[in-house]
């Protein structure tokens, strides 16, 4: 089971089953919503992630989806894509083992920063990555 936190510990939660999709986007709503040049994401069905203390607070931040966080100290938690009704994406780092679940790609790079400089040796997908595999 994966565990994780808001920064102030007023949300917390609980993933069960096996996460997916592990990525780094580095969508411009990702950084706006952040602050940061990219964020880390896995995936779990909707059905495994329960929270356990606390709800986040919920905004439509496009019209494909809707994003949580702490309405307290604002750590971004998960994203809801209308694409894909099952899932929910949560930030990795607001997990409490963080270093469990490394990053297998880069995703939106059409919308990475030109200073950033990705030495990782992780594929990149300009958009998402293709899904079925």
């Amino acid at each position: 089971m994966i565990t994780g936190r808001c920064f102030c510990g007023a949300i917390r939660y609980e993933a069960r089953g096996t996460p997916f999709n592990e990525t780094n986007c580095h969508c411009t709503i990702c950084r706006r919503t952040s602050g940061a040049p990219f964020v880390s994401w896995f995936s779990v069905r909707r059905t495994d992630l329960c929270f356990v203390s606390g709800r986040p607070k919920r905004f439509r931040s496009s019209a494909n989806g809707t994003r949580a966080f702490c309405a307290d100290c604002g750590t971004p938690l998960t994203c809801e894509l209308d694409a894909f009704p099952d899932e929910v994406d949560i930030t990795t780092c607001s997990t409490d083992a963080p270093e469990m679940l490394a990053p297998k790609d880069h995703t939106r790079t059409s919308s990475k920063l030109p200073w950033l400089r990705l030495a990782d040796g992780l594929p990149g997908f300009p958009e998402s990555r293709p899904y079925g595999g």
